[in-house]
């Protein structure tokens, strides 16, 4: 790689890292699998960047995450670490820490696929095509995916709504 070239990779990784680790996090509901989500992807970017068209790049990121992120769940559990640490405390404002924990639990009872869906179009702001793209799936797929996810979403809500006017 090209000074340049390596130039230009820091760049994007420095400009895109956060929006990146939201998504991984709002995806899988967990920080650690998100970063380490994040840097996986990061370093097949690296590997392919030479190859990539500048303008296609946040798509081709978006592709490698969501790959990324379902080849982690395809791990037996043999595979998979366990962390047991206490997290580190918040540093700075955490005003909207609690939305995205509460974001995060919410989704966290959806499938995989469902998340990545309701995530890519919603969070990210993705087309049904450029979603379908990005999952290698049909745009029926993330149309039913979406119409199951957000039906989940509404359940839950109905049901939390009533469940607290209840107990007031």
């Amino acid at each position: 790689m090209t000074p340049e070239s390596e130039s230009e990779f820091r760049e994007y990784v420095e400009s895109r890292r956060d929006a990146l680790l939201r998504t991984a996090f709002l995806t899988c509901g967990d920080w650690h699998r998100a970063e380490d989500a994040v840097q996986t992807s990061m370093i097949k970017l690296y590997g392919a960047w030479n190859r990539i068209r500048r303008e296609t790049t946040d798509a081709y990121t978006r592709r490698i995450l969501a790959n990324v992120l379902v080849d982690q769940t395809r791990r037996g559990w043999f595979r998979r670490e366990n962390s047991y640490a206490d997290p580190p405390e918040q540093t700075g404002d955490t005003s909207g820490a609690d939305d995205q924990t509460e974001a995060a639990a919410i989704l966290a009872r959806l499938p995989l696929r469902q998340r990545a869906t309701l995530v890519l179009r919603f969070w990210e702001d993705q087309s049904v095509e450029q979603t379908a793209r990005i999952l290698r799936c049909s745009t029926g797929t993330v149309k039913s995916n979406t119409s199951r996810g957000l039906k989940t979403l509404r359940d839950y809500y109905a049901t939390s709504n009533l469940a607290s006017q209840g107990s007031k």
